[in-house]
């Protein structure tokens, strides 16, 4: 499988299995993504979770010449 045929037509491919479930099946699978996509979610951190984390006596200039030496 291409990542094209991932994007666009794997949903389509589910949703024509999943369409003919019952209410309360379809309920029960929402609440199961759902699970599945707050159990992944502590794993991602915004860029303000990392907002001065970064501890340093350097000057700005001193951290870019020691970077690009």
């Amino acid at each position: 499988m291409d990542a094209a045929f991932i994007k666009k037509k794997l949903p389509e491919l589910y949703f024509s299995f999943l369409k003919n479930l019952s209410k309360e099946n379809k309920l029960e699978l929402i609440e199961k993504l759902n699970q599945s996509i707050k159990a992944s979610a502590p794993n991602e951190k915004s860029a303000e979770y990392f907002y001065g984390i970064w501890k340093s006596e350097n000057t700005a200039e001193e951290l870019i010449e020691e970077i690009r030496s």
